[in-house]
């Protein structure tokens, strides 16, 4: 199956910038890729994601502040975050829905997660 290596996160202070980068071990036909966060209690959300046209998608929350891009050839999903606040903090996890793959079948699969923390 497909490992996908996350990178980056850490802690930042209200309104500064952090980005994610989320590497994908094998090369398959994705419906979608993007980010998830999630906080105790609560269910995990999409944060952005981008689509097997190239279309973007993002929460409301996150509109005007983050950027998802894709890149194929380097089989990458990296998240650009800035203007951050406290509501930010969440464990972050990349996120990729497979339609098809030469060693890799259809389905969702997860990063492991990266802990991102905004201080006020």
């Amino acid at each position: 199956q497909v490992q996908l290596v996350e990178s980056g996160g850490g802690l930042v202070q209200a309104g500064g910038s952090l980005s994610l980068s989320c590497a994908f071990s094998k090369i398959f036909v994705r419906e979608t890729v993007g980010w998830y966060r999630q906080v105790p209690g609560k269910e995990r959300e999409l944060v952005a994601e981008v689509t097997r046209g190239g279309t973007a998608n993002y929460a409301d929350s996150v509109v005007g502040r983050f950027t998802v891009s894709a890149d194929s050839a380097a089989n990458t999903v990296d998240l650009q975050m800035r203007d951050m606040t406290p509501e930010d903090t969440a464990m972050y996890y990349c996120h990729a829905r497979v339609l098809w793959g030469a060693e890799v079948r259809p389905g969702d699969y997860w990063g492991q997660g990266t802990q991102v923390t905004v201080s006020s």
